[in-house]
């Protein structure tokens, strides 16, 4: 099951749509149910995993092993769904637009709120999201066709390999970004601040040289042209996280579905390295 597409005019006023709590509230109450591009642009967003206890060192390892695709920006304390180091309201079971339920490395479900599921042994970990880089790559005067579009990213599997960490490896996952030359350059100038959030690019250029075939097919997200007179831009993704857990096929875990993001309290400035 897919995200369900809205229009981010259709539920938010042009001054909420900037600010972390009225979209978080505006998720908590159901109204918004889609992904998060291009809301409160100035924020952080975070991809989720919660898996049980058991599992959780195992995964705080892959993370650190894998620190381009697996950022990590937070981890909580087991049963608790609160956040308080990314914002005083914030909580993992009510507080994204949809989330992903996994039994066995299937996704069973794709509920948008996860209260009656939570249970006393999860741990949340929350990791870096390459939308809050966005904001930057705008501000550098740097279209991104996704957001003019209202869709959410590309995202792909490559051949790429992450390192493994017990139960856990995979292929990396990256996003895409169609970019003339002189744009990519500064991109990767641009993203290399913010190595909490995927920093630079992993790959530029011919897809095929990191496993995709096909970019009109992308494995998760939105498909977006790719102009004659540009190039493919991809950087470490999140949903790489999700790879591995179909490989580890843990019997419960929960997700949240690409491209609906935790929006936190979190400035993206805070991430900046310089």
């Amino acid at each position: 099951m897919s995200t369900v597409s809205q229009s981010i005019a259709s539920v938010f006023n042009a001054e909420e749509a900037k600010h972390a709590l009225p979209v978080r509230t505006q998720i908590r109450s159901g109204v918004w149910h889609s992904h998060t591009s291009g809301l409160a642009s100035d924020h952080v967003q975070g991809n989720v995993v919660i898996l049980p206890e058991v599992l959780a060192t195992d995964f705080l390892r892959y993370c650190q092993r894998n620190p381009k695709p697996c950022p990590l920006l937070a981890v909580s304390e087991p049963g608790n769904p609160l956040l308080p180091g990314l914002g005083d309201d914030v909580n993992i079971s009510t507080d994204l637009p949809r989330y992903r339920v996994w039994h066995h490395g299937n996704v069973v479900d794709e509920p948008t709120d996860i209260s009656k599921l939570w249970r006393n042994d999860l741990v949340t970990f929350v990791l870096g999201c390459s939308f809050s880089f966005e904001q930057a790559l705008l501000e550098a005067g740097l279209p991104l066709r996704h957001v003019q579009q209202g869709r959410n990213v590309a995202m792909y599997r490559t051949n790429i390999q992450t390192v493994p960490a017990g139960v856990f490896s995979g292929p990396m996952v990256v996003s895409m970004r169609p970019m003339k030359a002189a744009a990519a350059i500064r991109a990767v100038q641009v993203t290399s601040r913010f190595p909490n959030v995927h920093g630079a690019p992993v790959h530029l250029g011919d897809p095929s040289l990191i496993g995709i075939s096909d970019l009109g097919a992308p494995d998760y997200g939105d498909a977006v042209e790719v102009m004659s007179d540009e190039i493919p831009v991809f950087w470490a993704c999140g949903v790489t996280p999700q790879a591995a857990l179909a490989q580890a096929r843990p019997a419960f875990c929960i997700t949240h579905a690409p491209g609906a993001m935790l929006i936190t309290d979190l400035l993206n400035q805070q991430l900046a390295s310089f």
